[in-house]
């Protein structure tokens, strides 16, 4: 999807991106040999050639934060195929306060198949938060552009958080899906392990200040939810960014509108 992009040019917003996919110009490569184009000046064709092989360049690199710099946050879906190799799947548990009072208590992390579960006073520190970043082009949450994001960076500052990121709660909106994480889990079919399937954010809270109390088995079960958390936005953002192409993406590669995904389900 990322090569098919044309926003990503001054001037080419949705509307101008969809009239090149009809006039058969799906990729940067049509673009580029295409001597010229209907609508779009000669000069104009120049300077966005020469804009299409500086990104062609760039993504030849793996050069995530140029596409991120170069699309608007709600635009950055359409990173995830290119780089899901290097993509971080990131979820918090807190105190229940604000970033000002409280404190990160869990930050759950997902990459490759490969789950690490941070725990404050234990192995969470900036030193580790910093070197998984360093291994991360893309962030994916569910409204972690409001929430974790934000939290992780006031509690740690030196941090560089500024890396694309595709927030599944604004596509899903996008799409027409309403209601948090879990609702929309049970809406296309991602299954829990039924110890956590009726857990939320405040029951996380609790089983913190239980364990904190001497409960070592509540903080075994806050784990298990916070793992859930973060491992279902795989799967989900795969649905995503499948139903986003079929609705934004040209016709070559995207699925009929009308199409219903599979029903998926994960045993954590």
């Amino acid at each position: 999807m990322l090569s098919s992009s044309f926003v990503l040019l001054k001037g080419i917003g949705q509307s101008s991106e969809r009239r090149l996919w009809q006039e058969g110009i799906l990729d940067w490569a049509s673009f580029l040999r295409a001597p010229t184009l209907p609508g779009i000046s000669s000069a104009r064709k120049e300077w966005y050639d020469r804009d299409l092989a500086v990104a062609q360049s760039r993504l030849e690199e793996g050069d995530a934060q140029f596409f991120g710099a170069c699309l608007k946050s709600r635009e950055h879906w359409r990173l995830f195929e290119t780089f899901r190799s290097r993509t971080l799947y990131l979820d918090i548990e807190t105190t229940g306060l604000s970033a000002h009072e409280g404190h990160v208590t869990v930050v759950g992390l997902f990459r490759n198949g490969h789950m690490t579960s941070l725990v404050r006073g234990e192995t969470l520190t900036e030193d580790r938060l910093h070197a998984e970043l360093e291994q991360t082009d893309l962030f994916i949450t569910f409204f972690g552009s409001g929430f974790d994001i934000p939290y992780l960076q006031a509690k740690f500052p030196r941090l560089n958080f500024k890396k694309p990121h595709f927030d599944l709660c604004f596509a899903a909106r996008r799409l027409g899906m309403q209601g948090g994480l879990k609702h929309i889990e049970r809406e296309v079919q991602i299954a829990r392990d039924t110890d956590v399937a009726g857990l939320d954010g405040w029951e996380a809270v609790r089983l913190w200040h239980q364990w904190c109390a001497g409960d070592d088995a509540a903080l075994a079960l806050l784990l298990k939810y916070n793992e859930a958390d973060t491992k279902n936005l795989e799967p989900l953002a795969s649905l995503l960014y499948d139903q986003m192409i079929a609705r934004f993406g040209p016709p070559s590669i995207g699925f009929p509108p009308t199409r219903r995904p599979q029903p998926i389900e994960v045993a954590l």
